[in-house]
């Protein structure tokens, strides 16, 4: 039978819990350079969330960045955040909160640097009080909702295991926004509602598996706690690829066609935090969340004693070689001849 056929039906036998020192180093890694790049780099947080004064417009005069920088030093506005877009064709400028007039003069002077008017620019102002409640808000939808899940999983199945996929979704969370503070994408709130939406296709991931390893227990007591979720994990590992496979197709068409390739940039931040989190959900429900369980479960004392009862009948299994075979004396056999044995002398009186 194919390898293929193999996975669909579940009847392959890899080793997931003992490649976990593979998985922890790639999960190391990526967490290792995703937290660097936060607290080196940090976030490139929109104007929603930081408040300020944002100005596009097209280019024509074909302005780079260092002739806008010098447009706004006058203005005390040289540090302002630059971007020039569709290769060149259009700039973004962004800065802190300002008054009315200084946002005026700031406006004037981002279209006359672009060869623009002022009529043809488009300006987005958010107040620094707004900003911060968008993102109050935004940390408490995240915190509400991994409460929500912890108290769900802690019911539907048991506490470690829940505590488990909870370490998996803090996973998917660090790796993503590393990957935003990495690529320098800008976070909006539509990244929020990304994020909100992967962390649902993380857990979802990670439930299945959870959900067959606990049918698993129930119908087999003759085995350790690793063997029923490598056993587990290769029952549903198609079915969780799959499911992962048929959601990434269409936002990868949305990441890779509408925003790199068509340049809907409205589409970017939404797509990429899509794309990353469910990869990274399906990779963190295999690779950390249950050999983390696995881990974890073993060290029960009710697993503990599993383990050492079949090793105890491995160990009676195995007769000593010198035990189950005969020695060469009583093993060998006697030495039959043709000739008539001679009847017994009589003895004399």
């Amino acid at each position: 039978m194919s390898l293929m056929g193999r996975l669909y039906r579940g009847e392959t036998s890899y080793d997931f819990i003992g490649a976990r020192r593979t998985f922890l180093a790639i999960s190391s890694v990526m967490l290792v350079a995703s937290v660097l790049s936060l607290a080196i780099q940090g976030l490139n947080l929109s104007l929603d969330f930081r408040g300020g004064v944002a100005v596009e417009t097209e280019n024509p005069a074909g302005a780079d960045v260092g002739d806008v920088r010098d447009a706004l030093a006058p203005l005390g506005l040289s540090d302002a955040r630059i971007q020039l877009l569709a290769d060149g064709q259009e700039l973004r400028v962004q800065t802190e909160a300002l008054d009315a007039d200084q946002a005026d003069a700031f406006v004037r002077a981002v279209a006359d640097v672009a060869g623009t008017e002022v009529t043809d620019t488009s300006v987005d102002e958010v107040g620094p009080t707004f900003g911060a409640q968008i993102a109050r808000r935004a940390v408490l939808a995240l915190v509400v909702f991994l409460g929500a899940v912890i108290l769900f999983m802690s019911w539907r199945l048991e506490w470690k295991m829940a505590l488990s996929g909870i370490v998996a979704l803090f996973h998917d969370l660090i790796i993503t926004f590393g990957v935003y503070s990495i690529t320098g994408f800008e976070v909006t709130p539509a990244t929020i509602i990304a994020i909100l939406t992967i962390l649902g296709y993380s857990l979802y991931d990670t439930v299945v598996v959870f959900d067959k390893v606990q049918e698993n227990m129930e119908s087999s007591d003759r085995v350790t706690f690793t063997d029923i979720v490598n056993r587990s994990m290769n029952q549903v590992l198609m079915r969780s690829v799959n499911t992962s496979l048929t959601s990434l197709l269409p936002v990868g068409s949305l990441l890779f066609v509408g925003s790199f390739l068509l340049g809907a940039r409205t589409l970017l931040e939404f797509a990429l935090a899509l794309f990353v989190g469910i990869a990274l959900g399906t990779y963190s429900s295999i690779a950390v969340a249950s050999p983390l369980l696995a881990v974890w479960k073993e060290r029960e004392d009710e697993w503990t004693r599993v383990r050492r009862r079949l090793a105890r009948v491995s160990e009676d299994a195995v007769v000593p070689a010198a035990q189950a075979q005969p020695t060469a004396e009583k093993a060998r056999p006697r030495t039959v001849t043709g000739a008539t044995p001679r009847p017994p002398k009589k003895k004399r009186r």
